[in-house]
């Protein structure tokens, strides 16, 4: 087949590599098709693959052999006579997913080898944020005994399988419930209901991307390569840089302001000028290396454009807002004899009706995988406290995001449990409101936690947390490896009420 014949919509299986360097032959769109010096190239999306895996292939990794051409649809004359779309992409067959029901194991007689703690009696249903949760019961506790638990202690593993950015698959939802349609794609920095994320994006954050107004430009990258410091960095998704910066091949970026150059020369020229060595803004904490410095979007509003600028370049499921007035951004950095180097940042409405803690959230990718996504996660938990709240992330969350955010409570809970002891030699006893309060986790997050972790089970009456042998020892390997961690005593932060407008 020609390549004149293949256009924008056809799908196709098309040669890539795995994580394991294995070759596959995934299916993939062609979102659109340029001539280069006589070579055509095809910008492919792999079906059910995230975003960031987007690429420019030559025509010899095409499967021409098994090509679906778009469907055809009659012209919707415009006010110029010509159609206003573009072809459509095949239809593709409903996905049936089986939805198993939720079944709680009997529970045997207690014995030995295990730890449990008791939760509020009461009914315990798969909720997420989105789902109204009924008040625990403070006065109302429950005993526990030891069982065994599905999922040993390999939970605190979060790695990927070879397509360590394909979606994840539908999760499991009781049955007799309505499941909205999932229009999340799989990063840190994608979600289920029963891990406490809804199936579809809440429109009401402040921050969340309504994808029905994508076109063609959105969906593809826009920018090569962008230089920040000593790394250069290999963008996922688009972000709407200037269109004249789009066609460079590395976008230069000052790594104390974030502005953007055309060209390392207007890079070094700037740095005779900029007097920066760190973010603008107060630094709220210092442990080592690691700092934290609080950037007013009203104060700050160059640079907080610029971050955004940065940050979407990563960020899949986020709007860009040009009015960071409303918005307090966190920038954590490594410090060395050169200045304090941006890490990574989370940002929060300085206002949220929803005990929203954090709108965005992101690790820059060289220092992915070093435990600085759960750094930031615990950072914002302790403003939380000291603020005197709950608080939960914004929704949706991208899936190396979910997996950060999972892990954390997931170890932040268990951290809570084991250390619970009594004096009489009694089973320890605690409440759903408690966990939330000694963690500034939402309540409806412990539940969904404790329910992705299978601890809570049914026993004479009242619901109970069963702690495995398993799931102990899977959580003492996981903290071993977790370093770095938040010390209360180097933050120096306090809140302010936002709600008085003349603290903006």
């Amino acid at each position: 087949m020609a390549e004149a014949e293949i256009v924008e919509g056809c799908r196709l299986p098309v040669l890539r590599k795995n994580q394991d360097n294995e070759v596959e032959w995934p299916l993939a769109e062609i979102l659109s098709v340029k001539d280069l010096t006589g070579k055509k190239l095809f910008y492919v999306h792999y079906i059910d693959f995230n975003k960031r895996l987007d690429e420019w292939v030559t025509h010899d990794r095409l499967d021409l052999k098994k090509i679906q051409f778009p469907k055809k649809e009659a012209k919707t004359p415009t006010k110029n006579g010509l159609s206003g779309s573009r072809p459509n992409s095949p239809e593709r067959e409903p996905i049936q997913r089986k939805i198993p029901e939720l079944i709680l194991p009997p529970v045997a007689a207690p014995a030995g080898g295990g730890k449990s703690l008791p939760v509020p009696k009461r009914k315990v249903e798969v909720v997420s944020p989105a789902t109204p949760v009924p008040p625990a019961p403070e006065t109302t506790q429950a005993s526990v005994f030891p069982q065994e638990v599905c999922g040993g202690g390999d939970f605190m593993d979060h790695k990927l399988p070879n397509g360590a950015a394909r979606r994840p698959s539908a999760p499991a939802v009781p049955t007799g419930r309505k499941r909205k349609s999932n229009c999340l794609s799989a990063d840190e920095d994608s979600q289920d209901s029963s891990d406490g994320i809804p199936s579809a994006p809440r429109m009401t954050g402040s921050l969340v991307s309504d994808r029905s107004h994508d076109d063609i430009i959105t969906r593809m990258k826009n920018i090569e390569c962008i230089e920040l410091g000593r790394h250069r960095l290999k963008p996922w998704y688009f972000s709407p840089y200037p269109q004249e910066l789009t066609v460079l091949p590395v976008l230069y970026l000052c790594e104390f302001c974030l502005k953007y150059l055309k060209s390392l020369k207007c890079l070094q020229r700037h740095l005779t000028k900029c007097n920066l060595r760190h973010p603008p803004g107060n630094e709220i904490y210092r442990k080592g290396t690691i700092s934290f410095f609080e950037i007013d979007g009203r104060k700050n509003k160059s640079y907080s454009q610029n971050l955004c600028l940065l940050a979407k370049c990563f960020l899949d499921h986020k709007t860009l807002y040009y009015d960071t007035d409303p918005f307090l951004f966190y920038i954590m950095t490594e410090y060395d004899s050169k200045g304090f180097h941006i890490v990574g940042y989370f940002s929060k409405e300085k206002e949220s009706t929803e005990d929203y803690n954090v709108a965005c959230i992101l690790t820059l990718p060289p220092y992915q995988r070093r435990g600085y996504g759960k750094l930031l996660i615990e950072f914002s938990y302790e403003l939380s406290k000291v603020e005197g709240k709950t608080g939960t992330p914004e929704k949706p969350l991208s899936d190396l995001g979910l997996l950060s955010y999972r892990s954390y409570w997931s170890q932040t809970i268990l951290e809570i449990l084991m250390e619970l002891k009594t004096e009489t030699g009694e089973r320890p006893q605690i409440t759903i409101n408690e966990i939330s309060e000694l963690t500034s986790i939402k309540k409806e997050d412990v539940i969904s936690t404790l329910q992705y972790l299978n601890l809570i089970n049914y026993y004479k009456g009242q619901y109970i947390l069963t702690l495995s042998e398993d799931i102990v020892d899977g959580h003492e390997r996981a903290m071993l490896k977790r370093i770095l961690r938040i010390d209360s005593k180097c933050l120096h932060f306090t809140p302010k009420d936002w709600s008085k407008r003349g603290k903006w």
